[in-house]
């Protein structure tokens, strides 16, 4: 009698080397599903077998005290069952193969992880748009929202049923909460869509929440705002969402802010930018202007023959960074204002300043007439 084919070795089935992750490893494994799976390969008994060897791999790579002593000792140091200990799974497969690759067949097959009641989801999150201020959005504050919010009923203290009686065995799944389905040699666990997985059902509703464990209310809560948030930041209140079913935790509440624009000031990431207006008296000869930012007006000096457009940098005025690093810097850019509405007087005195001017009042008019006569030669 022929002696049976030696094992190969589990790193070399799943083709990952021996100090693959845990990750790398379940990715190799969830490969060799998809291409020997017996589903898509009917009839072919080569197929099953690999199917067989990379699940058997999986089953002992995946686990840390067998894959350490696989390390050490190879197959002689699993027994001769390496699958001993998951609910008969070596033998036929006749098991509860979610306990070994839920999560694995979960994705492949729409299959919930949890069994029992531990499948029970806990509330729904939920959302709540903010509108700040600017600068209160730049300095951080506190607000008091409300929120239309169920609560926990106090009928039944969120079991649904009614005082003095208590949940019944969901008659769909026998108060296991999950309902098995075979496919080809092995079964798929999804939870019971009559009892959401918690394997109890309410039989007796309670008068107040008919049933439902929860009722319509609102709450006041306090929303605490760090510096430098924006638009879009969300901030996250644990446990401030939903009421679980059947007494199960609640949700969490995510507030979605909204900063109103500043009629001032523009912010690009944590820098801001504004314009300030002076006269072209001032940009001639200089001068020194009150600027206005997030904290107050500060005194800029505007050094004499400033250009229109020019930009002024005021170090570390701009928004807190969310993060805690320093803050960003307020960009002043001068807009030289032309006057309008002159009087006799203006115009005779501008007239006169035109008349004494030289070309080298204006050098960035002298710079652009002397390349246009080097392109048109005119």
């Amino acid at each position: 009698m022929s002696s049976a084919a030696p094992k190969r070795d589990y790193y070399e089935v799943l083709q990952v080397a021996k100090s693959a992750s845990a990750d790398e490893i379940k990715s190799a494994y969830r490969k060799a599903v998809f291409k020997f799976h017996p589903d898509k390969n009917p009839g072919d008994k080569d197929a099953e077998d690999k199917f067989k060897e990379a699940s058997e791999a999986y089953a002992i790579l995946s686990d840390t005290e067998k894959r350490a002593r696989y390390d050490q000792y190879g197959h002689a140091g699993l027994g001769a069952n390496p699958f001993e200990g998951f609910g008969g799974f070596g033998g036929g497969f006749g098991g509860s193969i979610n306990d070994i690759f839920g999560d694995i067949f979960a994705e492949m097959f729409g299959g919930g992880r949890g069994r029992g009641r531990s499948a029970a989801q806990r509330g729904a999150d939920l959302r709540f748009n903010l509108e700040i201020g600017f600068e209160e959005a730049a300095f951080g504050t506190e607000a008091s929202v409300k929120i239309p919010r169920p609560k926990r009923c106090d009928g039944c203290n969120g079991s649904g049923s009614r005082a003095g009686t208590s949940l019944k065995a969901c008659p769909t799944c026998g108060g296991v909460g999950e309902l098995r389905f075979t496919q080809g040699f092995f079964s798929i666990a999804r939870p019971c869509s009559h009892c959401n997985g918690t394997g109890r059902v309410v039989t007796d509703p309670c008068p107040t929440c008919r049933g439902a464990g929860k009722v319509n209310a609102e709450a006041t809560l306090t929303v605490k705002v760090p510096p430098g948030v924006d638009t879009g930041t969300r901030l996250r209140l644990t446990g401030e969402g939903e009421p679980g079913d059947n007494g199960t935790s609640p949700g969490d509440l995510y507030v979605v802010l909204h900063v109103r624009e500043h009629p001032l000031f523009q912010r690009e990431e944590n820098d801001l930018l504004c314009e300030v207006p002076i006269s072209f008296v001032d940009a001639a000869l200089g001068s020194s202007v009150d600027v206005p930012t997030l904290e107050g007006k500060v005194k800029v000096k505007i050094p004499p023959g400033t250009q229109s457009g020019k930009v002024l940098r005021l170090k570390g005025k701009g928004i807190p960074d969310l993060n805690g690093y320093g803050r960003g810097d307020q960009h002043v850019r001068i807009v030289v204002e032309t006057p309008c509405n002159l009087s006799k007087e203006q115009k005779r005195l501008l007239e006169e300043f035109a008349r004494v001017s030289t070309p080298d009042s204006h050098p960035q008019g002298r710079s652009f007439w002397g390349k246009v006569k080097e392109v048109f030669g005119t």
